[in-house]
């Protein structure tokens, strides 16, 4: 769900497969640990939480192993933000979208593989209206700001950033922050704990594009380095030029 880094010197064959394999392990364990802890628990609240520390675990686990290969996009909405950010061409960006989506409904088949469950399925579970939609605008917006803080001032750290907000956005989002188009599609395809009906994810899309659209605007001018604070000479070429991130 997130660029560990803007270089990327692995051919494009292994980056898609290291965005694939990330997005897949991330969608099993949201569909899974829901599924899990649906059959342990009867309390929302508690069910809730255990779908959402292993959730905030797995991208720690993911964004730092897979984050050297591919950037550990796993999300289309980071992937089009990196694109803005001039971090990725455009064939690329549309490759790491397909690798996404393609990964995370095999996580969801996986996960429902390892329970016994029916392989395909249609969510019944309804999330739409606009408070949920603002909530994955904020959800996305969180978290590209989150990776794009990290890029700047911390990138040992992105791993831990992203899984941290995740797991905080799970709460404090009337969604449960989803904040990656590519997790919603997949979601789509489970009728558990986890679903999100397929008449509700193109909303869910839109709100997430739109939040990470506005966080590379937003932080690209909050990180941006102050004039001051530049040698003489990057000042001096700030000046004919807009700083970057």
């Amino acid at each position: 769900m997130t660029a560990a880094t803007d270089a990327q010197p692995f051919r494009l064959s292994r980056r898609l497969a290291g965005e694939a394999v990330g997005t897949a392990f991330l969608v099993a364990t949201v569909v899974g640990s829901g599924v899990m802890a649906e059959s342990l628990t009867h309390d929302t609240a508690l069910a809730l939480l255990g779908n959402t520390l292993p959730t905030g675990a797995i991208l720690v686990v993911v964004i730092s192993v897979l984050g050297p290969v591919s950037g550990a996009h796993f999300n289309p909405a980071v992937t089009v933000a990196m694109r803005i950010r001039g971090a990725i061409t455009s064939p690329d960006a549309a490759a790491y979208v397909a690798a996404q989506i393609l990964g995370g409904i095999v996580g969801t088949l996986a996960a429902h593989m390892m329970f016994e469950l029916p392989l395909l399925q249609a969510s019944a579970h309804m999330r739409t209206g606009p408070g949920q939609w603002f909530a994955e605008a904020v959800a996305a917006f969180g978290l590209v700001g989150a990776i794009l803080g990290g890029l700047r001032f911390r990138a040992d750290a992105i791993p831990w950033l992203v899984g941290l907000y995740i797991t905080a956005a799970y709460w404090f989002t009337a969604s449960t922050s989803f904040a990656n188009p590519a997790v919603a599609i997949a979601r789509a395809f489970t009728d558990t704990f986890s679903g999100i009906r397929p008449l509700d994810v193109p909303a869910f899309i839109a709100a997430e594009i739109v939040g990470a659209v506005l966080a590379v605007g937003a932080f690209h001018w909050l990180f941006a380095q102050p004039v001051s604070e530049q040698p003489p000479a990057a000042a001096q070429a700030s000046s004919r030029s807009p700083s970057r991130i």
